[in-house]
């Protein structure tokens, strides 16, 4: 009893939060926070808790240590004397078992209460022990418990047992505390952090582009129009004047940064964005959202080959900072989704760091799918220089010939957008397409056309209007030089790097064609 109470009392004390005095109250909140590896499992420096991730880590290490953890509860196992309940704080996929008897403060009457089932929220003040179960090195002795939520076991969507994906993407806003979903957002949310410390770490300064514009960047028109104009249900609208709009003109949700982001560049040298862009396309395939985040790099004095380089280099960073940080998230989402023979998840992202890209020119890959075709091979859309290459032209490359991410570079200008630079054949822009095996198209770029006069003609060609671009010409013509860049779908960065099959899986809250919940 009297170590029961000495535990809480040093438990309550190591939760109890710091006091902010001046500079040096905050110093504390500045220092490097540890992971748990060497034994620290001090609290979090803005919670009282210690996150469950840093408490497993630790392992043995930290037996004797008292704690404050909180989480949801994932199962709820009662027996006689005891109750075991499984924890989990979205900080990692495992669970903390915490360990409920007698001698807890509030504990069996909080763990026994009604609404103490899966998804339930709960507070443990507790002892590191060794745990005797196989599986886990230790586990928690509560020396006290609160339930901070309940849960109604009759109604709550997520209750212990399998659910299908497109279920969950109904319940949005709970489907974090899957352990699919919580994988697949920590992958993704390291994701995001190795693009920012690739990046800033070769000298690219991050830039803000706007999310409303004036310009197609694409020419697509499959844009979002923004308007201040009321439209009311039934009625007939009345005729648009965009001089009487908010911004005096029609405006739209941006479908990429790019130009923009050339502007920085043309006079920053090297720069990237990273934000969402909308595309209103009414499609309902695995591959496309309607609002989604890109990563747009721009670099100066930079051509096509520096363009391919950077977008490699990157490209394996990424899968390199996942597979050392989320090793336990990939072996589960491999054992859950990956299908079929070959390497698993892990290995496939081992590989991408440690082969180098396949680069061949569009004609080259054109030439081999016409020859795969009079082999025997039978397409949906049959391979024709002068048109773009379709997915499954894409995969083929990348997953049967070269069985590796593949690089096309030199597309004919007629697929791809005006701002390419035009190569010495006229007939071929400097384009780059990196693809991938089960995703297809992961980068799109090129190096851009600076030459005013072969920019004017190409948007000529293709009768764009010259005053949405001014600013765009401008550059051209104050101190014009060679720059180059790419756009990366994050989502499909993410989608590769997680086995999934749908990008609605690996976003927060997916947009689509009719859909816009949460």
């Amino acid at each position: 009893a009297a170590a029961t109470a000495a535990a809480a009392a040093t438990a309550a004390a190591a939760a109890a939060p710091a006091p902010l005095a001046g500079a040096g109250g905050l110093a504390a909140y500045g220092s490097i926070v540890s992971d748990g590896s060497d034994g620290d499992v001090s609290r979090e420096p803005f919670s009282e808790r210690v996150a469950i991730a840093k408490v497993l880590k630790a392992g043995k290490k930290a037996v004797g240590a008292c704690v404050t953890v909180c989480g949801w509860v994932k199962t709820n196992r009662a027996q006689k004397e005891l109750n075991f309940v499984e924890l989990n704080d979205g900080s990692c996929l495992a669970n903390v078992q915490v360990i409920v008897d007698g001698s807890t403060h509030g504990g069996r009457e909080a763990a026994n209460a009604t609404g103490c089932a899966t998804g339930a929220s709960m507070r443990v003040v507790g002892v590191i022990v060794e745990s005797p179960a196989s599986g886990q090195k230790t586990e928690i002795k509560a020396v006290s418990v609160e339930l901070l939520g309940t849960v109604d076991p009759s109604s709550y969507p997520l209750a212990k047992k399998g659910h299908s994906l497109e279920f969950l993407r109904e319940v949005a806003h709970l489907r974090s505390r899957t352990n699919t979903m919580g994988a697949v957002m920590r992958v993704r949310n390291q994701l995001a952090f190795a693009t920012h410390s690739f990046f800033q770490k070769h000298g690219f300064l991050y830039v803000h582009t706007p999310l409303i514009t004036a310009s197609d960047c694409e020419g697509a028109g499959e844009m979002f129009q923004v308007t201040t104009h009321k439209l009311e249900a039934g009625k007939v609208p009345a005729v648009y004047a965009p001089e009487e709009d908010f911004f005096g003109k029609e405006a739209y949700l941006t479908v990429s940064g790019q130009l923009n982001g050339e502007y920085y560049a043309c006079g920053m040298g090297s720069i990237y964005t990273f934000g969402p862009t909308f595309r209103a396309e009414q499609s309902h395939t695995t591959r496309h959202l309607a609002e989604f985040w890109m990563i747009e790099p721009e670099i100066a004095f930079a051509d096509l080959t520096d363009d391919m380089n950077l977008a490699e280099a990157y490209l394996k960073h990424c899968f390199a900072h996942v597979l050392a940080h989320c090793a336990e998230d990939l072996a589960f989402l491999s054992k859950m989704y990956d299908k079929g023979e070959g390497p698993k998840l892990p290995d496939r992202l081992r590989q991408i760091t440690e082969q180098p890209f396949v680069r061949i020119t569009y004609t080259e890959a054109v030439e081999l799918l016409q020859a795969a075709e009079r082999a025997g091979k039978v397409w949906e859309f049959p391979p024709v220089w002068g048109e773009e290459l379709q997915t499954e032209h894409e995969r083929y490359l990348c997953e049967v010939t070269f069985k590796k991410p593949t690089i096309v570079y030199n597309y004919p200008k007629g697929c791809k957008a005006f701002y390419m630079r035009l190569n010495d054949d006229d007939k071929t822009v400097a384009a780059m397409d990196v693809l991938f095996p089960k995703v297809g198209e992961m980068v799109g770029g090129s190096q851009r056309e600076e030459r005013l006069d072969v920019l004017l003609r190409r948007m000529q060609e293709l009768n764009l209007p010259e005053e949405p671009y001014k600013a765009y010409l401008d550059t051209r013509r104050c101190g014009t030089q060679k720059h180059a860049g790419f756009g990366v779908g994050f989502e499909r960065l993410v989608l590769y790097a997680t086995s999934m099959d749908n990008i609605r899986d690996v976003i927060p809250f997916p947009r689509w064609h009719g859909s816009a919940t949460f």
